[in-house]
């Protein structure tokens, strides 16, 4: 699939979307926003593709929305009503990331700011070359830290106080404190992202579709679990309902015998 802005390339059961406006450093128009959408809400229904990779054509991840764009709209009689509008059209994509049941990595390369940064966060897994710097940048153009997901996602990957930081000042965190702090799970050479993100791509393959699903779906509930009781009805839930498919039973033979599994339809 190929909508100009965005382009997707389908490696057996893995997806490669690439952000494809690398002449403004992928930065997020309206258009990519309408894109962005539609793809993440269609893949519910794309079975055929189990794991996305997130990337940026060029030196860049995302440098956040266009500013030159319609994304702001212009003074005048309902301008909140078009600007809320505009607003929730950016806002739709992490909220349609992380109900997407496919694991999405994010392979940052140079800047993810504003939304990108927040296109980052609402990924599954990080990966940055050495020259990632993200940063809510939404602060330092006169409007809140918090957008397009921020202020929910960053303080649980990596704690209130960091969150906080990055939040009231707008500052870039690098590769390195991004890796200490969890925020990504590797740094890899910039020629290696890819490879990086593909590699762990296939090492969720191993598991079976719906287990892979499910473990999404699951701790994305399990993060606002009001306690440890919650958490563990869904997961008792998740193992009752895996435990009667098919595939357990062909991921049991293939460890038992040694062997990579050989997945049906459930």
């Amino acid at each position: 699939m190929e909508a100009g802005c965005i382009i997707a390339e389908q490696r057996g059961e893995i997806e490669i979307l690439s952000l494809n406006r690398p002449e403004a450093l992928n930065a997020v128009s309206p258009e990519m926003a309408e894109a962005l959408g539609a793809y993440f809400a269609g893949l519910a229904r794309r079975p055929d593709v189990r794991v996305v990779i997130l990337r940026g054509e060029g030196r860049a991840f995302c440098a956040g929305a266009d500013l030159s764009s319609a994304a702001f709209a212009p003074p005048g009689a309902g301008r909140a009503r078009r600007q809320m509008a505009m607003q929730t059209l950016y806002s739709a994509i992490p909220r349609l990331m992380r109900a997407a049941p496919q694991p999405i990595i994010a392979l940052v390369q140079g800047a993810a700011c504003g939304a990108g940064f927040s296109l980052a966060l609402a990924a599954d897994v990080r990966i940055a070359g050495p020259q990632a710097r993200m940063n809510a940048a939404y602060l330092r153009v006169g409007v809140g830290g918090c957008d397009m997901g921020s202020g929910y996602l960053l303080p649980r990957l990596v704690g209130l106080s960091l969150a906080s930081e990055l939040l009231l000042t707008g500052k870039f965190i690098d590769a390195a404190r991004s890796l200490r702090s969890g925020l990504v799970s590797e740094v890899v050479p910039q020629e290696e992202l890819l490879a990086a993100g593909l590699a762990m791509a296939r090492e969720m393959l191993l598991a079976s579709p719906m287990g892979l699903r499910m473990t999404k779906e699951t701790l994305n509930l399990a993060v606002d679990a009001p306690g440890l009781e919650a958490g563990l009805a869904l997961e008792d839930r998740q193992q009752v309902l895996l435990l009667e498919t098919a595939d357990h039973v062909e991921a049991v033979a293939a460890f038992k015998e040694r062997r990579p599994p050989r997945y049906g339809d459930g």
